[in-house]
């Protein structure tokens, strides 16, 4: 059994989804500006340190390899 489904009906649930949508926005508690800029910083900073020992271990993997492949 098909069943047919009316257009407004289509564009009735897709602006009741924007609807509802919106109103859970509204729920939301947004972060103030002091922790914005606190979560970017801690961000900022755990990417550099990650991305510094993944530097230094990617350079001693490298050196060890040219010296055990690529003697002198």
């Amino acid at each position: 059994m098909k069943q047919s489904v009316s257009k407004q009906a289509v564009k009735s649930n897709r602006f009741g989804f924007i609807g509802a949508t919106i109103a859970e926005l509204k729920k939301v508690v947004w972060p103030t500006r002091r922790e914005i800029v606190y979560l970017t910083t801690m961000v900022l900073i755990v990417a550099a340190a990650v991305g510094v020992v993944l530097g230094v271990i990617d350079f001693g993997f490298s050196f060890g390899i040219e010296k055990i492949f690529i003697p002198e």
